[in-house]
């Protein structure tokens, strides 16, 4: 298994130092089906559209999100390997 570099932890700690990032993330996770559309958050959180697609690039940038196209659409999911590697490496860090 393949250790997270600290340039890449880095990227995901200011990714997820964003509430709106996060509140996007619990959005995601709370989706039975483990996708959510972009359609979705713009009912759940109250931002513009092109504030949220700044924050899911954001997201999508660091892989902690995976984005399919489906149709016109683009839905989201949790990508559950570089979360725990992400967490790897902070359990790393611990003496």
């Amino acid at each position: 298994m393949p250790q997270m570099d600290a340039k890449q932890a880095e990227k995901i700690s200011k990714a997820l130092s964003d509430p709106t990032r996060l509140k996007i993330l619990s959005e995601i996770q709370k989706k039975h089906d483990d996708w959510l559309y972009c359609v979705d958050l713009y009912e759940n959180i109250n931002l513009a559209q092109p504030s949220i697609c700044h924050h899911l690039k954001q997201l999508t940038e660091t892989s902690i999100i995976l984005p399919e196209k489906e149709g016109r659409n683009i839905k989201y999911t949790m990508n559950n390997a570089v979360i725990d590697d992400y967490i790897g490496f902070l359990q790393g860090l611990k003496k």
